[in-house]
């Protein structure tokens, strides 16, 4: 866990932060506050950010002290309402997130960013327009084309922010998706390397993953 002493630098350090971004990147998170979150997965820390451009909270759930540390196992988790907090079966997200949690336990040491990009960047409302189009016979990217989003409007400067916020020196990303790794290296994040998150689909989600990937 990390140590009453090293959260209260922190949340001094954060309390009037302000910047111009990190690497390039406009935005610039702060952290907000820190506190443990026991699970059913096992006791974690949870910290809450908040970003500059369009004032967000997001959170880093984390296992073990991370703070100053290499070769840190880290999860992106792009928020999905649907899936994380209803069970929705039209897409993997609430498996990746458990399994993650699951993982990072077991290793002691990790940290998964929970970050308020819901379906994929689009917003909910057209998530939500976008699973009609699909009953309606169209793909995934077919729907995003139609509501006129390119199929992925995430974008990783915020997570990047947050990552150097904890000082964390290198990442080790748990990821199926290259475009996160090119996008931290862009904001200056080390990557150390890559572990797939294989979730087997199931018959509501099988044409929608195969058709992400």
């Amino acid at each position: 866990m990390i140590n009453k002493k090293i959260i209260e630098k922190l949340l001094k350090e954060n309390k009037d932060h302000c910047c111009e971004g990190k690497n390039g990147s406009k935005a610039c998170v702060k952290i907000m506050a820190i506190a443990s979150l026991p699970t059913r997965f096992g006791k974690f820390q949870i910290v809450a950010f908040q970003n500059n451009l369009d004032k967000k909270e997001h959170a880093a759930i984390i296992k073990g002290d991370v703070i100053g540390k290499s070769n840190v196992t880290v999860r992106i988790h792009s928020e999905c309402l649907t899936g994380d907090g209803f069970g929705s079966l039209r897409c993997d997200c609430r498996d990746q997130l458990t399994s993650s949690l699951e993982k990072i336990e077991r290793l002691r040491l990790g940290v998964i960013l929970y970050l308020r990009q819901e379906g994929r960047g689009i917003g909910f409302i057209n998530k939500i327009k976008a699973y009609a189009l699909q009953d309606e016979g169209y793909d995934t990217v077919e729907a995003d084309k139609i509501l006129g989003f390119s199929g992925d409007e995430r974008d990783y400067q915020i997570a990047a922010h947050m990552l150097i916020s904890l000082k964390i020196k290198s990442v080790k990303l748990m990821t199926n998706n290259p475009k996160k790794i090119n996008d931290l290296k862009s904001h200056g994040i080390k990557i150390d390397g890559r572990i797939p998150l294989a979730i087997p689909p199931n018959p509501h989600n099988k044409f929608y993953l195969e058709t992400k990937n």
